[in-house]
């Protein structure tokens, strides 16, 4: 199995189809973050392709990204983004501050302890951290049958438990993210957006590439996934919903 650090290095193998298939987060999000900030100046940790980046940047805000990855960082400079590529953990302020820090889908990559400290150095006094993910949940008996099948092509990767949703396995990840978010930061609030898309099977089969699942899967392993997958798409008539939970973990520098 590939290591952590692996994984989490590993989303830049074919960015562009990570930028175009991974969903962006909902308008109120975007905008409740930015409300609760004292200005708008962004750190954006993790940033990617600079999806939420770009939201951030059409609410008014001037961004930084940082990511660990040049492929990502280079398809985000293309956005007209400024990203500066190191770990967050390792990466200098030099002496700037800023409003807002914020992580999307990227928390669950940093050491909360070190990267809390890190975003407390970055912001300035009264300044926000904002960390947040999309979690993805088909209809109950839809996502069963994607679970049978990662089980029987892949069974060497984690498993949520049965009858646990992904919002709520995502909800674990702002349980370890509020560990770190200690003595520096007020105590943090938790808030949720849902909303729906319907997906087509091609767009489904196309987003799959882009997990953490799948993205250093051997080539036949992953054909055998998507096979797997699109046969239980088929056999639900070739489109489906998944109810969308962004969740957020946030606090304000003590």
């Amino acid at each position: 199995m590939p290591t952590y650090r692996e994984t989490a290095e590993s989303f830049g193998t074919d960015a562009e189809r990570y930028d175009r298939t991974r969903p962006r987060y909902p308008d109120a999000m975007i905008s409740q973050i930015v409300a609760a900030a004292p200005g708008r100046t962004v750190l954006d940790v993790g940033c990617g392709t600079g999806i939420a980046a770009r939201q951030f940047r059409a609410a008014g805000c001037t961004v930084l990204g940082v990511d660990p990855d040049p492929r990502m960082a280079e398809l985000a400079r293309g956005f007209g983004l400024d990203v500066e590529v190191a770990r967050f953990e390792d990466w200098d302020p030099a002496g700037r501050t800023f409003d807002l820090v914020t992580a999307a889908q990227s928390w669950h990559w940093v050491d909360p302890a070190a990267g809390a400290a890190k975003a407390a150095r970055a912001l300035r006094p009264g300044g926000r951290f904002a960390a947040f993910w999309n979690a993805a949940d088909p209809a109950p008996h839809l996502a069963g049958a994607f679970a049978e099948v990662y089980t029987r092509v892949v069974p060497d990767l984690p498993a949520m438990p049965p009858g646990m949703s992904a919002a709520d396995g995502y909800a674990l990840m702002l349980d370890k993210a509020a560990t770190g978010l200690t003595t520096a930061f007020t105590e943090p609030d938790r808030w949720r957006f849902t909303w729906e898309h319907t997906y087509t099977r091609a767009e489904w089969l196309d987003l799959i590439p882009t997990q953490g699942t799948a993205t250093l899967l051997p080539a036949a392993t992953l054909k055998d996934l998507l096979d797997g997958l699109g046969a239980v798409i088929d056999e639900a008539g070739g489109t489906f919903t998944v109810t969308y939970t962004a969740l957020v973990i946030t606090s304000t520098l003590a």
